[in-house]
C-alpha cells in the first residue's frame, strides 16, 4: 500500500502497481463471481471482470425483460453464464449485489436462502447494510461481507476501463468470516478496473455517497444551473447565451482545468476579471449553501433519505413516475437549448465519446 498525504491527512491507498492484476487473478482463481442485477453498475463491473479473465456469471430476473435482453446482447448465455437470481447465487462463491438499493430488500430473501458457508457478499454501496432496520438485509455470520464502491456511474466505470484509465473506488470489509475478506475485496476492486482503492467503512461510504449525489454531484449542480439560467433569461439573454454561460463553458472548458490541476489552477487560467469575481463570490455561495448541506447530511445520517428511497422507488409504477420527472427535466427550455448546443459540437468529438465498444474482450484496465 502507498501512504499518500491528502492535505495533511495520510491514507493508505492501494494502487494497481502494488496490487497487480496477476495477484488479483491468483486470489480469485477458484471463485465464481455472480453479478446479481444487470441494470446500472452490473453490466460495467461484470464485463470488466470478464475482460480481465475472471469467472463471471449473471443473476437477473426474467421479469425485467430489458435487463435480461441486455445481458444476452452483451454475450451472456442463458443456462451457461446467465441465470435466474436463485440459481446464480447457488453457483457463485462471490455474490455481487448490484440491483437498485430499493430492490435489494426485495431480493434479499432469495439471496439469503441460497448462500453457502464461506461465500462473500459484495456490495457497491453501504445502503442495505447500514440501514438494516429499514432494509432487513442482515447477512449470516458465516459469509464475508465486503464492498467496492466505484466513484462514478456504470457508464463511467466501463468507459474508463476501456480507455485504460480506471475509476477510483473506495473499499471496506464489514464482516470477515473466512479470514480472506480483505484479499477478496481488494482483488475484486482491481478486477473491476479501479484506478486506485481507498479505505472507508460501510457507514462512511453511504453517508458521503448519498450526500454527494443529492448535493454537488447531481442535485445541487442541477439546481444551481437552473437558477443561473433562469436569472439570465429573466434579463433578456437568449437561450443559447444562457446555456453556454451556465453549462457549456463549465463542462467543456473550466471543469477540465479543475480535473487537470485543481481549482486554483483553473482560476489562474481565467481572465483577471473572472478570477477576481470568482474569489469574491465564492464565500457568498458557501455561506448560502452550507446550511443546506448540513441539513442534507443529517437527513442522510438519520435514515430519512433512505426511507424516501425505499418508499418511492419501491412503488409498482415508479418507472412511469420517474420517466415523467426526467421528461420534465429534459424538456425544460434549458436542456432543450442544451441539445441544440451539443448538436453543433464538432462531429469528430461526438464520435470519440460514443465510439462503439464491441470487440474488446481481453483488454485490461
Amino acid at each position: 500500500m502507498a501512504i499518500i498525504d491528502f492535505g495533511g491527512s495520510k491514507e493508505n491507498i492501494v494502487t494497481r502497481k502494488e496490487f497487480s492484476m496477476d495477484k488479483a487473478r491468483k486470489i480469485l482463481r477458484n471463485e465464481t463471481i455472480a453479478v446479481i442485477g444487470y441494470g446500472v453498475q452490473g453490466p460495467a463491473q461484470a464485463l470488466n471482470l470478464k475482460d480481465n479473465g475472471f469467472r463471471v456469471i449473471i443473476g437477473q430476473s426474467k421479469a425485467f425483460k430489458r435487463d435480461w435482453n441486455r445481458a444476452q446482447k452483451d454475450g451472456w448465455v442463458p443456462g451457461k453464464t446467465l441465470f435466474d437470481i436463485d440459481e446464480a447465487v447457488r453457483r457463485g462463491t462471490i455474490i455481487q449485489i448490484l440491483v437498485a438499493d430499493a430492490a435489494q430488500r426485495q431480493i434479499w430473501p432469495t439471496v439469503k436462502a441460497n448462500l453457502k458457508k464461506g461465500d462473500a457478499l459484495y456490495f457497491s454501496h453501504g445502503f442495505s447494510i447500514v440501514y438494516k432496520n429499514q432494509t432487513a438485509v442482515i447477512p449470516p455470520k458465516n459469509v464475508d461481507v465486503i464492498m467496492v464502491a466505484p466513484k462514478g456511474s456504470g457508464t463511467s466505470v466501463r468507459r474508463n476501463f476501456l480507455s485504460g484509465a480506471g475509476i477510483n473506488s473506495s473499499y471496506a470489509v464489514f464482516q470477515n468470516a473466512t479470514g480472506r475478506a480483505k484479499d477478496r475485496c481488494l482483488a475484486l476492486g482491481i478486477g473491476v478496473g479501479s484506478g486506485y482503492l481507498f479505505p472507508t467503512t460501510f457507514e462512511q461510504e453511504v453517508y458521503s455517497d448519498l450526500t454527494g449525489e443529492r448535493g454537488i454531484l447531481m442535485g445541487a449542480l442541477a439546481g444551481v444551473m437552473e437558477a443561473q439560467y433562469d436569472v439570465l433569461r429573466m434579463h433578456g439573454h437568449s437561450p443559447s447565451e444562457a446555456f453556454n454561460e451556465t453549462v457549456e463553458e463549465l463542462t467543456q472548458s473550466l471543469i477540465r482545468l479543475v480535473d487537470e490541476n485543481g481549482m486554483d489552477w483553473m482560476f489562474s487560467n481565467c481572465s483577471a476579471t473572472a478570477q477576481r469575481g470568482a474569489l469574491d463570490w465564492r464565500p457568498k455561495f458557501k455561506k448560502a449553501t452550507l446550511p443546506v448541506f448540513k441539513a442534507l447530511y443529517q437527513a442522510v445520517k438519520s435514515g430519512k433519505e433512505t426511507a424516501r428511497v425505499i418508499s418511492s422507488c419501491g412503488k409498482r409504477n415508479y418507472q412511469q413516475l420517474l420517466a415523467k420527472e426526467l421528461g420534465a427535466l429534459g424538456n425544460s427550455e434549458m436542456w432543450r437549448a442544451g441539445r441544440a448546443v451539443r448538436s453543433l459540437r464538432p462531429r469528430e468529438k461526438a464520435k470519440a465519446i460514443t465510439r462503439d465498444t464491441k470487440g474488446v474482450a481481453g483488454r485490461k484496465a
